[in-house]
């Protein structure tokens, strides 16, 4: 069986369906509830079964309620559980063929088979008119459809987003930094934009063989800590977790476990991190995403502001 990692989705013994959450899968699948089997569900899969989704604290008290063998940082579900195993790179012919927005972003990426897939509602049938399309690709291929959103938008064959849509991701992700520098921080990711309409994202997610070098294991926790510190090599940024390996008299690592600090900084530049200090081994990182939204955390490129 291929490695289960960040961004497949798994399906339990229950027929509940979870989405990966880390490439620490060794022992039992990292993941978040999102959609449970329900009569009255309003979600529909081809198949004709309805079901429920669940949003993050309400996914939470259900696996505490039903499934407290599952529950802990992230949801820990057994292989022995596990049913099925929906990988985005696999099933992304089924799933452009249903959709024609997910087909144009695979017409205009024009990517080598293996390196680019679609997560989400689309990955588990179960999109909606409102679902948006999470693209997934994979390894250094990122980079490349990244400079494909980037000149698609400049030449009109993808849309950017409107005042509303950065509205919408700003509320979304309530990030403890103001709406216009938000903005102006994602901006420069082109890592998202709408096509006919509809929105989507593309998601980083490590090659196989790079799995093994990503971080997994929780560090002493030392305290809350703010750190101003020179970027030196961002080639993980856009990774889960987010890695910034930074000059700094203490710390040599950033890293954010929210998308929203994802691609914050390029190499060289200052960034003013807060977040909660961690021992491990020699080094200390700062974390930031210790909680779902990130309360009191944040990352920001002060090069970028200033």
């Amino acid at each position: 069986m291929l490695t289960v990692r960040l961004r497949d989705f798994i399906e339990d013994k229950d027929g509940w369906l979870y989405a990966v959450s880390t490439y620490d899968n060794a022992e039992s699948v990292g993941c978040v509830l999102r959609y449970v089997p329900d009569e009255k569900g309003e979600r529909v899969h081809a198949s004709g079964r309805h079901y429920t989704k669940y949003d993050f604290d309400e996914a939470y008290a259900l696996v505490a309620e039903k499934k407290p063998q599952y529950a802990g940082l992230l949801h820990r579900v057994p292989y022995a559980d596990v049913k099925r195993v929906l990988k985005p790179d696999l099933e992304i012919g089924r799933i452009a063929q249903d959709h024609p927005g997910a087909q144009k972003l695979l017409d205009i990426f024009k990517l080598p088979p293996g390196t680019i897939g679609c997560t989400g509602s689309l990955l588990c049938g179960l999109a909606n008119e409102g679902s948006d399309i999470d693209m997934v690709v994979y390894g250094k291929c990122w980079f490349a459809a990244q400079k494909l959103v980037e000149q698609s938008i400049r030449h009109g064959r993808i849309e950017g987003l409107s005042p509303d849509m950065w509205r919408r991701v700003y509320e979304k992700r309530k990030p403890e930094i103001p709406y216009d520098q938000f903005v102006l921080h994602e901006q420069r990711k082109f890592n998202r934009g709408q096509i006919e309409g509809t929105y989507f994202d593309i998601l980083y997610t490590r090659s196989y063989n790079e799995i093994e070098s990503a971080p997994a294991r929780k560090g002493t926790v030392l305290g809350k800590q703010t750190i101003e510190a020179v970027v030196k090599d961002a080639s993980w940024a856009f990774d889960n977790p987010a890695i910034y390996e930074v000059e700094h008299e203490s710390v040599s690592r950033v890293l954010s476990f929210t998308h929203t600090y994802s691609g914050q900084a390029l190499r060289g530049e200052t960034i003013e991190a807060c977040g909660v200090l961690e021992q491990h081994g020699d080094e200390r990182w700062l974390i930031v995403g210790t909680t779902r939204e990130a309360r009191g955390e944040y990352i920001v490129s002060k090069t970028l502001l200033e």
